[in-house]
């Protein structure tokens, strides 16, 4: 893979190793701009990569480093999720600008890149997460129309699951306890079940708990190859 290198102030030492990939889109108008904003000090916001609609890979922060990306988050038990992470950018205007389709070229480029850490790491699918998935009350991206699928054939993030399902009939706490378990926060108990939603079922995303968000999730919770 080929990099443009545009390095970024905003990083420090990681407290952890590595052991999540986390995606997210830019949510600014163009490329230039987020990647402005990355790189200004007084943002002080980074991630360790940034992929364009074209396909182009820009290098912000060496994978060694701690970048600014995830902000308050857990995933798992995990609350430093910017020490054990690496953060992806991937250039979309995202809700607020005009979310759109991620590009064909731009998915071509980001699936090495995903291949490549989760290789160099040792990530394991189920640690290849939204930034909604880490942070659900205060984030969306990168959103709905992400293509999972198409990382998810490559055996580089988890499937939604579609065959087989079996509704365990949960309570609504109960799918809340097994959404925490899975790892969600789900101290906003709506928008853990949207965030569950638009990552796992992103064609209906109303926040009401049904028989096949419990069957899904049902299903993630079993035991699977890594």
């Amino acid at each position: 893979m080929d990099f443009i290198e545009c390095p970024s102030p905003n990083f420090d030492d990681r407290a952890s190793s590595v052991s999540m990939i986390v995606l997210h889109y830019t949510g600014m108008p163009d490329c230039q701009g987020a990647l402005d904003r990355m790189c200004s000090p007084e943002a002080k916001v980074s991630a360790h990569y940034c992929v364009d609609e074209d396909g182009t890979i820009y290098c912000l922060v060496d994978e060694s480093k701690r970048a600014w990306h995830a902000g308050k988050s857990r995933w798992r038990g995990v609350t430093d999720i910017n020490s054990a992470s690496v953060g992806i950018e991937i250039v979309n205007p995202g809700h607020e600008f005009g979310y759109r389709p991620f590009p064909d070229e731009q998915v071509a480029a980001l699936i090495p890149l995903v291949a490549s850490i989760k290789e160099r790491h040792g990530v394991g699918r189920g640690n290849v997460v939204a930034h909604s998935d880490i942070a659900p009350a205060r984030k969306e991206d990168p959103g709905e129309l992400f293509p999972w699928e198409a990382l998810a054939r490559r055996r580089l993030a988890l499937p939604s699951p579609t065959r087989e399902l079996i509704d365990p009939f949960w309570t609504d706490a109960g799918f809340l306890l097994a959404l925490e378990r899975f790892g969600y926060d789900v101290a906003d108990e709506q928008k853990a079940v949207i965030a569950f939603q638009r990552r796992f079922r992103p064609d209906r995303i109303d926040g009401i708990i049904d028989g096949e968000c419990r069957a899904k999730l049902l299903s993630l919770l079993l035991p699977r190859p890594q």
